[in-house]
């Protein structure tokens, strides 16, 4: 009997393991930079408890730091964007392997997509809620509260998505417990290209945030290097922090797209960095990427220059959403640009509240780009600019083919130049049978019926004889010499005329006729074989 209970504890499992390879690639990790680090803080205990920070911070979990100065506990919520893709990858990868591992035994039930993904989910959790009670004894615990929401929200959507990929990534059909409209207009084409116009722009956002990074860091490279220098003077420390930098680049992105789009990010308490200006954030730790901040005071020329970006997005969500196909309407184009422009603006919503978070009390308490206001200033920018443009390329890709006379498609065919009017067919015909002579026999002419009991003998037709041609002189031969040999090229039109003209037809011999005529509608019928005795 097959049984599900092997391939279900195997879902499990793998979702353990998953959860646990995370956590042993930043143990081992931490271990290694303790040990090469020449004033270790703690002991091993004390960097695997780090290492369980670090993974529950990887999804998203505000740590609580309680050996402060000020005997305040400091929050640390900014969580690095590059580190979450350890858990993700690790568990999408589990669910795959889960869904794809009763299909490869013959022995055992395929399991339904739903009990693939409980089972993967209940492993994954399990792992994590030892980790957030093992972490709690460490210097950074983790808040009880925001890890119970974080880590099953990254758990659920990354197995969402393995088990999805590991059927194919069906589109449909849609649940049967949604309205019947909803599942309806679900499938319609104007959802997939408003997605697909809305990540265009999303990414035309974080990739013009990488430039303004980028353009920043190396207009201010003295001052990221003097901050790099400065923190650390042994080869560990600097390999810290330079993968601290690493996982902080996507959240660089971001903000760099949440300043283009004009909120900017905060940076504390009541301070705000925007493209019009910048107060000044007193107060901020070192590190390089916080070296290259704009300059203080108002806006210049070149810091409203990144309004460029907003807008090559609001471009690319127009051109994205317009349909090649001739019978959608202005008003459908302008729809699904619209709907990009939202798309997009979800998109930088969630964007802008993972790569904030507050990094202590007081005045770190805000850092980071404000959620709300960057996804209403993408939505903004990208729809007013979208719906203009799309509209423009539609009618643009629909506009009617120009003809010869500055016509359109519509108006040449209907002004016709007479070719195909009634009688001129006939005239050609009759002009080329006249051309080509005996060639092409006329066919206006009644052909009697011909006696299948009598053959008939057709008579020589005569030809006429072919008209003389003109005698072209040859071309002079060269003379041979020395390496080369005597050539005489001769025309065509130098042959003779008799050659041309076409040899009389011999008359056919009389052939008798027939003994009997011949048989019309004879049936062969099959053979059949005889029995077998």
């Amino acid at each position: 009997m097959r049984r599900r209970s092997p391939a279900a504890a195997a879902c499990v499992v793998g979702g353990a393991v998953a959860a646990g390879l995370g956590l042993g690639f930043l143990a081992v990790l931490v271990i290694v930079l303790w040990i090469s680090s020449p004033y270790p803080d703690s002991g091993p205990g004390g960097a695997l408890h780090l290492a369980a920070g670090l993974w529950l911070l990887a999804h998203g979990t505000e740590l609580v730091r309680y050996d402060t100065l000020s005997g305040v506990p400091a929050p640390v919520g900014m969580t690095p964007l590059l580190l979450v893709a350890l858990p993700v990858l690790l568990m999408r990868r589990a669910a795959r392997l889960g869904s794809g591992a009763a299909a490869e035994d013959d022995d055992e039930e395929v399991l339904p997509a739903g009990a693939v993904f409980s089972a993967v989910l209940c492993g994954y959790l399990a792992v994590g809620a030892l980790v957030t009670v093992y972490a709690a004894g460490g210097p950074m615990s983790a808040d009880p509260i925001s890890a119970a929401w974080h880590i099953p929200l990254v758990a659920v959507l990354a197995a969402a998505g393995g088990v999805w990929g590991a059927r194919g990534r069906p589109l449909g059909p849609l649940p049967s417990w949604l309205p019947g409209g909803v599942r309806r207009a679900v499938v319609r084409p104007r959802y997939a290209l408003a997605l697909r116009a809305g990540a265009g722009g999303s990414l035309v956002l974080l990739g013009g945030g990488a430039l303004v990074v980028g353009a920043s860091l190396a207009w201010h490279g003295a001052e990221v290097q003097a901050s790099f220098l400065s923190l650390t003077g042994v080869w560990s420390g600097r390999f810290a922090v330079l993968l601290l930098a690493l996982t902080l680049i996507p959240n660089a992105m971001v903000w760099g797209a949440a300043y283009a789009l004009g909120p900017g990010f905060a940076l504390g308490a009541e301070v705000t960095a925007t493209p019009l200006g910048f107060p000044g954030a007193p107060g901020l730790p070192r590190f390089p990427l916080l070296a290259a901040l704009p300059a203080e005071g108002s806006g210049t020329p070149l810091t409203w220059a990144v309004a460029g970006v907003p807008v090559v997005a609001g471009l690319a969500v127009g051109w994205f959403a317009v349909r090649r196909a001739r019978e959608v309407s202005y008003g459908e184009t302008a729809l699904t640009a619209a709907l990009g422009a939202v798309v997009c603006g979800l998109t930088m919503t969630g964007l802008a509240a993972a790569a904030a978070g507050p990094l202590g009390s007081r005045r770190l308490s805000e850092f980071g780009p404000v959620w709300w206001s960057v996804g209403v200033a993408a939505f903004a920018w990208t729809a007013v600019l979208a719906v203009p443009v799309a509209v423009a390329v539609h009618a643009w890709r629909t506009r009617p083919a120009i003809g010869p006379g500055g016509l359109d498609a519509d108006e040449a065919v209907a002004v016709d130049d007479g070719w195909h009017d009634s009688g001129v067919r006939e005239i050609r015909w009759a002009a080329l049978r006249k051309a080509a002579g005996a060639l092409v026999p006329d066919m206006s002419t009644p052909v009697p019926p011909v006696v299948a009991a009598v053959p008939v003998v057709p008579e020589a037709v005569p030809v006429a004889p072919a008209a003389p041609v003109s005698a072209v002189p040859a071309v002079p031969a060269v003379p041979a010499g020395p390496g080369r040999r005597a050539v005489t090229v001769v025309s065509g039109l130098d042959l003779d005329p008799g050659l041309l003209a076409p040899k009389p037809v011999p008359p056919a011999e009389p052939v008798s006729a027939p003994l009997a005529p011949p048989v019309v509608g004879a049936r062969v019928l099959a053979r059949r074989k005889s029995p077998p005795e």
